[in-house]
């Protein structure tokens, strides 16, 4: 009797103790993941060695969502208007084989490589949600942008730097602007459909890349909510939709960091509440204004307020002793940065330039005035297809690496090594 006893209780230790040892067992796992992964504890960000680490980064703008001004365009300056004129000069079939090439040849290996050796140690990459999920095809997700981000998070592996995914251009529109190929208003946030789109495609990602440690976090909306006259009727959206776009990515992803930018182009941070999430990034972008310590004090007062990281994801644009002066002001506070942007047409104000081709001056007259409803006017202005084909052609080969310029002045600025 005595034994049946002991043998009875050792089965219900058994019994009662597996699924308690199992429970440890995948909590132990799951701390060994995190450790991994970039994350975030108060207000720094730490790398999985436990370091603190300040991002230092370019993003890869015009790459994966092309801006008509870095083209010289002042008309055709959305994705859309751009391939318009790209479609309109060179025509439909020449026009695919264009942007397979464009989107092959303006960021590469060599360009990681180099962003690397400039003493980088992070990347941005903006990109339209369209690339991935076309615009009147829900349904369908396009493997081929996919492996666009596949090849150039590869290559980051390769050099040590951190990726973040941006949003760049999302369904409906956050900004309505040229900045997210938008349709002249942030549609986002009035419409439940493209909110569900937007949280779809957040997960999706998320299910791609959700062990991948190269990638720091997902930027969830680049630049929401413009400051135009009434659109701060549309703040009380923004919060609750970041909620839930980070409840779905938690369901699938719990080690990723979240980044979340203000209102009123990621100026406007009276929209957050105390955070919802315990991986939180708050982002910000600066142009064109004061560059000195006082044009943060409202960040770093929310930083204080919440105990949160902050990171300058977008500033540039401007001459280099205003570049220098704001990121010395950005790394007295410990602030994270990214510089806008890392390639550009015949410009100083970022770290690589490419000339413009040959005949692009007539691209440039038939962009500004390419939506002209006089088509009698449009064809007396229309390029040669000859002309147009080798412009676009000698573009190709203009924006690769070796026969880019290298803007030291602009490096030197951004406390960054020189490369010769």
């Amino acid at each position: 009797m005595i034994r049946k006893t002991i043998l009875l209780a050792s089965l219900l230790a058994v019994f009662i103790l597996c699924p308690l040892a199992a429970v440890q067992s995948a909590e132990k796992n799951i701390k060994k993941a995190e450790k991994k992964f970039v994350t975030v504890s108060g207000k720094d960000i730490i790398s999985p060695d436990g370091k603190k680490i300040l991002l230092r980064g370019v993003s890869l703008g015009n790459w994966l969502l092309p801006e008509g001004y870095m083209f010289k365009f002042e008309k055709a300056v959305s994705p859309r208007y751009i391939n318009e004129v790209v479609v309109e000069l060179i025509g439909p079939d020449e026009a695919i084989l264009f942007w397979d090439e464009y989107y092959n040849t303006y960021i590469t290996k060599d360009d990681i490589k180099l962003i690397k050796k400039m003493g980088c140690n992070s990347i941005r990459i903006p990109f339209n949600y369209r690339i991935l999920n076309p615009e009147n095809y829900p349904d369908v997700w396009r493997e081929q942008g996919f492996r666009l981000l596949d090849r150039v998070i590869g290559w980051a592996k390769e050099e040590g730097l951190y990726v973040i995914l941006d949003m760049h251009g999302a369904p409906g529109g956050q900004t309505g602007e040229n900045i997210d190929d938008g349709w002249s208003y942030p549609w986002l946030f009035v419409s439940r459909v493209s909110q569900d789109r937007t949280i779809k495609i957040w997960r999706k990602i998320a299910e791609r890349y959700k062990d991948n440690t190269t990638v720091l976090g997902y930027e969830l909306l680049n630049e929401p909510i413009p400051n135009f006259e009434g659109y701060d009727k549309l703040n009380p959206e923004l919060e609750p939709l970041y909620k839930r776009i980070t409840a779905s990515i938690r369901e699938i992803d719990k080690n990723h960091i979240i980044i979340l930018g203000g209102a009123q182009w990621n100026t406007n941070f009276t929209v957050f509440g105390k955070p919802f999430d315990n991986k939180l990034i708050y982002t910000f972008h600066h142009y064109w204004a004061d560059p000195s310590e006082a044009s943060l004090q409202k960040y770093l007062d929310f930083q204080k307020k919440y105990n949160v990281p902050l990171w300058l994801g977008e500033s540039g644009e401007n001459n280099n002793e205003w570049i220098e002066t704001y990121r010395k002001s950005l790394e007295r506070n410990q602030i994270s940065w990214c510089f806008w942007p890392y390639k550009k047409m015949d410009s100083e104000a970022g770290p690589v330039s490419f000339a413009p081709p040959a005949h692009w001056n007539e691209i440039i007259a038939y962009a500004d005035g390419f939506r002209n409803p006089d088509f009698a006017a449009k064809r007396k202005n229309r390029p040669s297809i000859e002309n147009s084909r080798e412009a676009f052609k000698g573009l190709l080969e203009n924006i690769k690496l070796k026969n880019c310029r290298v803007n030291e002045g602009y490096l030197k600025a951004l406390g960054l090594e020189p490369v010769k």
